[in-house]
């Protein structure tokens, strides 16, 4: 009976890093997008990893670091002659 409780908790803990990791996700996402941190972490904690993705599909807002330098960022500058 002792395995069976610890199988459980250790399911319960894996879990608990996915609803907490995504809430991050959604976090990250929605302050690059250019609303703040306060709506993609009520999201990510609300609907877990459905959150990431209804971010991952939101429009970015005119003037945001999603809209500016991309999804990840850019690694050169847009007017370095160098790049091609």
């Amino acid at each position: 009976m002792t395995a069976f409780y610890a199988l459980i908790g250790a399911k319960a803990l894996y879990l608990l890093w996915l609803w907490l990791g995504s809430a991050i996700v959604a976090s990250l996402l929605s302050k690059r997008k250019g609303y703040g941190e306060k709506p993609g972490l009520a999201t990510g904690l609300i609907l877990s990893v459905l959150g990431v993705v209804i971010w991952l599909l939101w429009p970015a807002r005119p003037g945001s670091v999603w809209k500016d330098r991309g999804a990840f960022g850019r690694r050169r500058p847009v007017d370095d002659p160098d790049s091609s």
